[in-house]
């Protein structure tokens, strides 16, 4: 077998592949005997029909699928040969594949980039550090009332976080529009549902009070005919009611899973949950940060199989968190460029952190995963179960690994550079980063 390859651009690589007519044609000819001793066909006993009647009537076919399974062999060996890693599968062309002559074909593949990593020590980290402080507490005691509160009428002029009930009709223009329109609406004032202006406008507002709302449409309003379009609301305040929060009581916390009548108990047991979301938070941040800038400082080709086929990953995610798991929508109809950068720096920081893997010759801490594993279940009420359907599970336990040893990249990383620590407020802390902004395109001069 000869194999020649030519570096095209970038990451590509064609590569050409010439294989032994004898190598192709004994195949057919096997693969015809085979068929022979199995094959019906009329005037002919079972096992008795020639090769030569099959070969004229199957022949063709036959030589299709022994030139597939060629190809699939031979790029294998070619591929090894030439010391290769290919990052997709390759595009095929055949070159000549007639009977009685050498086999031979084009395929055209991405290489996983060469990497050489960037020194480290330069680069500098803020990790930023908090606590959960009583007031932060306090304060997550009282969201999590609200949540449950009810509403009790209120003989009294409305505020904000008070729930009306409202009848309302709105007009552009003097005429009225679809969807502008509603009876017997319960409306929280603060709560955000409405455009902006709308809520604010009706604070101090009274049962029985009708007022006249006049407000714009945001330019990026979900309906394109509203887009910043200017409107009035005529509203009638049927009923104004104030919002009545629960009592810490044995029934609030069993909401919660707490069946102690115990407020200590239950603020410990939030408490501890409030610090497992900062300690997540504040590592996903950190994360973010160090692997962001691992990317920056090393320039690497991505091959683009991979990129699309994060993409197809990233939508797939979208669907489910969006339109839950039954949904019944094409992942494709989501515009790949919606997708595209984040697949892109995923796919960095998948090929570096592998490398930072290789070139230090990582090893999974296995106690480290045990710890993990023995974290998750704790938020369960049967730790031990958890335990052991993640140890009987390779999958499972696989993702587990895979996630304890990126932790391991993670404090190489941070022990190479140069960090600087910066305490933060508990809702700062979780607070979701900021999106990047896009890059913007250098001009020419």
């Amino acid at each position: 077998m000869q194999v020649s390859v030519e570096a095209t651009t970038g990451l590509e690589r064609q590569m050409t592949v010439v294989v032994p007519a004898e190598r192709v044609d004994s195949d057919v000819d096997k693969r015809v005997q085979q068929t022979a001793r199995t094959v019906r066909i009329d005037g002919f006993r079972p096992g008795k029909v020639p090769t030569k009647v099959v070969k004229k009537r199957y022949g063709k076919g036959i030589r299709q699928e022994v030139i597939g399974e060629v190809i699939q062999q031979s790029f294998y060996e070619a591929v090894q040969q030439e010391k290769l890693t290919p990052a997709g599968g390759p595009n095929v062309e055949f070159k000549n594949d007639k009977e009685g002559e050498d086999f031979s074909y084009t395929a055209t593949f991405e290489v996983y980039p060469e990497i050489a990593l960037a020194d480290f020590s330069s680069v500098e980290i803020e990790k930023n550090s908090a606590e959960v402080k009583d007031t932060d507490l306090d304060q997550m005691i009282e969201t999590l009332q609200k949540q449950q509160a009810a509403y009790e009428e209120a003989a009294r002029a409305s505020a904000e976080g008070d729930q009306l009930n409202i009848d309302f009709e709105g007009f552009i223009d003097g005429e009225a529009f679809d969807g502008g329109t509603a009876t017997g609406m319960d409306l929280v004032l603060g709560s955000g549902t409405m455009i902006p202006g709308f809520e604010t406008a009706l604070e101090g507002a009274k049962a029985g009070d009708e007022k006249e709302v006049n407000v714009t449409f945001p330019a990026e309003y979900h309906a394109e005919n509203l887009k910043g379009k200017d409107a009035k609301f005529n509203v009638k305040v049927n009923t104004v009611s104030a919002q009545v929060l629960p009592e810490l009581n044995e029934e609030f916390f069993s909401k919660f899973g707490i069946e102690e009548d115990n407020v200590d108990s239950f603020k410990a047991e939030v408490r501890k949950n409030m610090e497992r979301e900062l300690t997540q938070a504040l590592k996903a941040k950190l994360k973010e940060s160090v692997f962001g800038e691992l990317v920056g400082v090393n320039a690497i080709d991505v091959p683009a199989a991979l990129i699309d086929g994060e993409i197809d990953q990233l939508r797939k995610q979208a669907i489910q968190q969006f339109g839950g798991p039954d949904a019944q929508i094409d992942p494709n109809m989501l515009p790949k460029e919606m997708f595209e950068a984040q697949a892109e720096k995923r796919v960095k920081v998948g090929l570096l952190v592998a490398e930072v893997v290789k070139a230090n010759e990582l090893k999974v801490d296995d106690d480290r995963v045990r710890t993990t594993v023995e974290d998750l279940a704790s938020t369960y009420q049967e730790p031990q179960q958890v335990i052991d359907w993640y140890y009987s599970n390779q999958e499972m336990l696989g993702q587990i690994q895979n996630m304890v040893l990126e932790d391991q990249v993670l404090d190489l990383l941070l022990d190479a550079a140069k960090v600087t620590e910066v305490e933060v407020s508990y809702e700062d802390a979780i607070k979701p980063a900021a999106p990047e902004a896009p890059a913007e395109e250098s001009e020419e001069a």
